[in-house]
């Protein structure tokens, strides 16, 4: 299929999105990605074949993973030379398996100056090669439990911008193969 999508279409920048958030496979069980690391890793190996790009979803802040275990994903990502990211921040909605554990106290949601360190850390790391395509992202208001500074999208950016340009912090700035 992607074959002939590329070859149907060759004046068309094709790329495909996949759905990694986390390389941990614990994690990756318990918020039920579906498959596991190997497959994702074919997935880039297939595409890269046949050239077409691909960008690769992470989200920070997921259940149990430390800052550490974040920077293994990008380190990881590093050496897939995905054509792109997008950053994503973990939003637990109402009426989910998710907000129920949250609710119970399993896991706490990411405080906006958690958040903020983290992606400056995952843009410190990450290849000035990969292209950033989101840091954060609103969840819909109706069902957002938290974290709910995330509704303020432009102060994240905003904020963010601001600390990377006061600590002097650029992609790629910790970046190494």
């Amino acid at each position: 299929l992607l074959t002939k999508l590329k070859d149907e279409y060759p004046d068309k920048f094709l790329w495909i999105e996949l759905g990694l958030q986390t390389i941990h496979e614990g994690t990756a069980r318990y918020i039920r990605r579906g498959y596991p690391l190997s497959c994702f890793q074919k997935a880039c190996t297939d595409l890269n074949a046949i050239k077409i790009p691909f960008i690769v979803h992470t989200i920070l802040g997921l259940p149990g993973e430390t800052d550490g275990q974040v920077l293994q994903t990008m380190q990881y990502l590093n050496c897939i030379a995905p054509f792109g990211i997008k950053l994503q921040l973990l939003h637990v909605l109402k009426d989910t398996d998710l907000a129920e554990d949250y609710q119970r106290g399993i896991f706490e949601a990411l405080t906006l100056d958690h958040y903020l360190d983290l992606v400056i850390s995952c843009l410190a790391h990450l290849s000035p090669d990969i292209v950033i395509h989101r840091v954060t992202g609103d969840g819909p208001k109706n069902l957002l439990i938290a974290p709910t500074w995330s509704l303020g999208k432009r102060k994240v950016l905003n904020t963010l911008h601001h600390r990377m340009k006061e600590q002097g912090i650029r992609q790629g700035d910790l970046y190494e193969i």
